[in-house]
């Protein structure tokens, strides 16, 4: 059967605005040091592996990118909501180690150590200006930029990305988690959505 997420995300990292992961880039902070430290939180509005319901888990991902992310030795870690229950959460964890295949099986010869799996609160508001909380770790609020018509920028196509399309602004807040602590400067924010039947050529990438 295979697996499937759809829904949508918020995420903050340390880079200055605009991150250069999304574009094989060095990531640059404000002072102009290199690498990422961010955390991406989903929401899954339908989704599923094999038999296993993921619908309306919500889980947090987060990484370290010491340079540009085709260079790899990428650190990640995976905290799922403690509403869930056991099964779900092993059921992210097997996908976004890639161990299910899909988009995270591909990103997954990019890791260098995967930091595992936490339970905790996660959630996610969105009354205008969307924010996300994982239980003392993370707590980030995003504000998206605008162009000169008011309407969101956004990035198109990008070399690595969640979705093919997705907001970009800056984020405000802190984050402390399997030992990897920032302050978030650049925020973005789309819905998604991934499957294993995204394999090969064409296949949607993600930034973590």
């Amino acid at each position: 059967m295979g697996w499937t997420i759809s829904g949508n995300y918020v995420a903050g990292c340390s880079c200055a605005v605009l991150c250069g992961c999304p574009f094989d880039g060095p990531p640059l902070d404000k002072d102009g040091n290199v690498g990422c430290l961010g955390s991406a939180v989903f929401h899954i509005t339908d989704g599923h592996l094999d038999d296993i319901d993921l619908s309306g888990v919500d889980f947090a991902f987060y990484n370290e990118f010491p340079s540009n992310l085709t260079s790899g030795n990428w650190k990640i870690g995976l905290v799922v909501d403690s509403g869930a229950d056991d099964e779900q959460a092993q059921a992210l964890e097997r996908i976004l180690s890639g161990r299910e295949g899909g988009p995270f099986g591909a990103l997954s010869q990019f890791y260098g150590e995967y930091l595992g799996m936490e339970r905790a609160a996660v959630s996610a508001q969105d009354d205008g200006k969307p924010a996300v909380k994982v239980e003392g770790r993370t707590d980030l609020t995003y504000e998206p930029l605008k162009g000169p018509d008011g309407t969101p920028t956004t990035v198109r196509n990008a070399m690595f990305g969640f979705a093919p399309e997705f907001g970009v602004g800056t984020a405000t807040g802190t984050s402390d988690a399997f030992g990897l602590s920032y302050q978030a400067a650049y925020g973005e924010a789309a819905d998604y959505a991934f499957s294993s039947e995204e394999e090969g050529e064409g296949a949607a990438r993600g930034r973590a």
